[in-house]
């Protein structure tokens, strides 16, 4: 029986500290847009253009925000092959109808031309793998429940799921889109109840061989055996990475240029739209530094903080929840948001290497911002849906 809700009901089961922090990132990236989009046109398009456009997807994304919450934990499960089958066939399919414009330029075979708009189907891929996952990983846990040998089972299953993600993003060259797909794993592994004993050893060989390998880049003979798996730009990019100061001409000229607006802004930032300093792909990948320039260190803190609080709330509502599957789920999105923020912040200030990953909620562009704002509507699911209601399932999941 579909029981009616009052108004105030249902507002009370919105969580608003979810809501108000993503409010707040989206009202901080149209302003930056704005502002690269006065500096840049070439771009990003007229201010006005860049700002309707941005808010558009802004639109969109609430409406599938909406739509999402509607499914409960079990409508999730059930759809979570299909949704991933999607993920998996979008993924195909941009291998033959890349835009080519796009590729030449970045090298990356990633994205899909309709009509003046560009779309990364990976972003969307990014939910649907963590839907995926989260439902391997309970069907797992009920059937096997936890011995070394179901651990490694279980491990095996992921691995299993993630293969056909990590080959075709291969084929595409979007190796920074992978990363995310590597935390999400890391992330939900952490949580699936996996024996410690196998945990440690495994991450501890992870962390290893991303130390052998940065080792390897600095040395001609790793670099020739690297050389079969990495291309020359992301060789560049980690060149850039270790000795910024080097090729402020070339390769390391947007690190270099991000670094100077950053560090031009000071404690407390240039003034509202005031930059002087330009930085390739301003509006997108380097948005953080239109915050930096303006706004200065205080701005620069107060954005990390208000994605801190909002990692907080996600984390809260995850144990509210007290369902395995919603707090597999809620990992994943943590993780794909967490990576995203701590990549992008990270390269613009030469914490880590350049990577195309943009920063979440605020950074220019459609296919990112539907990708984690359809992860922030399952997460507002597990509070919306505290009782049987339309389109919700009557029993425990």
């Amino acid at each position: 029986m579909v029981e009616v809700q009052n108004k105030t009901s249902l507002i009370d089961r919105i969580a608003w500290n979810i809501v108000f922090p993503v409010i707040a990132l989206a009202l901080i990236g149209l302003y930056a847009i704005y502002v690269a989009a006065t500096n840049d046109t070439s771009h990003i398009g007229t201010p006005t253009r860049a700002v309707i456009m941005q808010g558009l997807w802004y639109l969109i994304s609430i409406a599938i925000v909406i739509f999402v919450m509607q499914f409960d934990a079990e409508q999730l499960f059930r759809i979570a092959p299909y949704i991933y089958g999607i993920g998996i066939v979008l993924l195909i399919a941009v291998l033959f109808f890349y835009n080519r414009s796009v590729a030449a330029d970045t090298g990356a075979k990633s994205w899909f031309k309709l009509g003046p708009l560009t779309f990364q189907p990976s972003e969307i891929m990014k939910p649907a793998f963590i839907l995926m996952l989260a439902r391997v990983v309970k069907d797992h846990n009920e059937k096997y429940g936890h011995t070394i040998k179901s651990d490694w089972l279980l491990i095996g299953k992921v691995i299993a799921w993630l293969a056909p993600v990590a080959v075709l993003l291969k084929l595409q060259n979007d190796f920074g889109t992978m990363l995310v797909f590597f935390a999400i794993v890391g992330g939900v592994i952490l949580v699936s109840g996996i024996s410690w004993k196998i945990i440690i050893p495994l991450y501890g060989t992870v962390i290893v061989l991303g130390a052998l390998v940065i080792t390897m880049v600095v040395t001609a003979g790793g670099r020739a055996f690297l050389s079969h798996f990495f291309q020359a730009y992301q060789f560049a990019r980690i060149d850039s990475w270790l000795s910024p100061a080097t090729d402020t001409g070339s390769s390391a000229y947007q690190l270099w240029q991000s670094m100077q607006a950053i560090g031009s802004g000071q404690i407390f930032g240039n003034g509202f739209g005031k930059i002087s300093v330009y930085v390739p792909v301003r509006g997108s990948d380097m948005v953080y530094s239109v915050i930096g320039e303006t706004f200065g260190f205080v701005g620069s803190v107060a954005v990390i903080l208000i994605y801190l609080y909002l990692i907080i709330q996600m984390v809260k509502i995850a144990f509210d929840t007290r369902n395995a599957f919603y707090s597999y789920i809620s990992t994943g999105v943590i993780m794909m948001i967490l990576f995203h923020v701590f990549e992008n912040i990270g390269m613009s200030i030469d914490l880590l290497p350049l990577t195309g990953i943009p920063l979440p909620f605020i950074s220019q562009g459609g296919s990112a911002l539907i990708g984690n704002m359809i992860g922030i509507g399952m997460i507002l699911s597990m509070k919306f849906h505290n009782k049987d209601y339309m389109f919700s399932t009557a029993g425990d999941f």
